[in-house]
């Protein structure tokens, strides 16, 4: 029985010296002193030992595994502090280095520029309205005064679908929408994405933003629309911002006029930025058309408004003085993370 249980420690020390990682040393105690371990066997087997040497033999057992315990638990603890003595120098914090800097993503210029818009007209008590990108041509062109052989309609200014479905042009299906539904008076303005047979370059693109507004109610007059664009003006150009209107023709609009604000890099006195004129073209606007207002079921005797339209793309453009709209497009994080 001596030698047995000789035999059995200098195995398990023998693998225990020779376990690399704490699962093999996991191995050897279950081997040796697990439920069916080696040395559990020899302690189940002691009711086939003589009575007169049984308490020497026990005794012999339970030194061995006390022996084979401290071991394993001695290799452990080396083991475990070289883990965490390797883990901790692969893990050094060099405290002179410099951080990471945390790459944070912010607001398009497109969106600062359209939030300020809003922000405006809201404080003016409009409402933000929103409508289908896809739209028919009924509202995209007829509910707007523009006839089948208007030039507008020709397809190398429009996409068309089909020949009733176009990707609408201007945001005013919106406001033909809006009417169309008789809850009056109307405040509205409609931001979204439009879309033209442009050619891209510094100044077009195919598919770009629009804000258009518009208000119906009895006695509207030319005169609400022209308070109404000062102070959107003076807002977002800045409190000495003059505004100037200039005839126009839009197809849904009568009268029409083309709206300049002052330069507010020069103040006015010409510069390059507006190329020396001293005033800057912003949008358009006009009294909305009595047909217009026939053809949503409004009747023009009665109520009266007007509309207007700018692109954001050039509120931007305008606002950060960038000099190409391609820019705003492009994605490249050493321009948009200058706003």
């Amino acid at each position: 029985m001596n030698e047995k249980l000789q035999s059995i420690k200098e195995q398990a020390l023998a693998q225990i010296q020779a376990a690399d990682v704490p699962e093999k040393l996991n191995e050897v105690r279950v081997k040796f002193l697990g439920k069916k371990g080696e040395l559990t066997a020899v302690l189940k087997s002691m009711k086939d030992v003589a009575p007169e040497i049984r308490p020497k033999v026990g005794q012999m057992v339970n030194e061995a595994r006390e022996e084979l315990e401290a071991a394993l638990a001695e290799t452990k603890a080396i083991m475990e502090k070289a883990i965490r003595e390797a883990k901790l120098k692969e893990e050094v914090i060099d405290v002179t280095l410099p951080s990471k800097k945390n790459m944070v993503g912010h607001r398009h210029p497109n969106t600062i520029a359209l939030e300020e818009v809003e922000r405006i007209f809201i404080g003016m008590g409009y409402e933000v309205v929103e409508g289908p990108e896809v739209e028919y041509d009924e509202y995209n062109f007829e509910k707007l005064n523009i006839p089948a052989d208007h030039p507008a309609k020709d397809e190398q200014d429009t996409f068309y679908i089909n020949k009733d479905i176009v990707l609408r042009t201007q945001t005013s299906p919106v406001q033909a929408r809006v009417m169309e539904q008789g809850q009056l008076p109307i405040r509205m303005i409609a931001p979204g994405r439009v879309f033209r047979s442009d050619e891209v370059d510094a100044t077009h693109s195919p598919s770009f933003h629009q804000i258009e507004g518009l208000v119906i109610d009895k006695n509207i007059s030319f005169a609400d629309l022209k308070g109404t664009l000062e102070v959107f003006a003076k807002e977002l150009f800045g409190p000495e911002t003059k505004t100037k209107f200039r005839p126009h023709h839009f197809p849904f609009t009568e009268p029409s006029a083309e709206v300049d604000v002052s330069c507010f890099k020069c103040g006015g006195k010409g510069c390059r930025f507006c190329k020396g004129s001293g005033w800057i073209e912003i949008l358009g606007c006009g009294m909305v058309h009595p047909h217009v207002l026939e053809m949503c079921g409004i009747d023009p005797e009665e109520y009266c408004g007007f509309a207007f339209g700018v692109g954001l793309e050039r509120i931007a453009l305008l606002k950060y003085e960038i000099d190409d709209m391609r820019l705003l497009y492009e994605n490249d994080i050493r321009f948009l993370k200058q706003f």
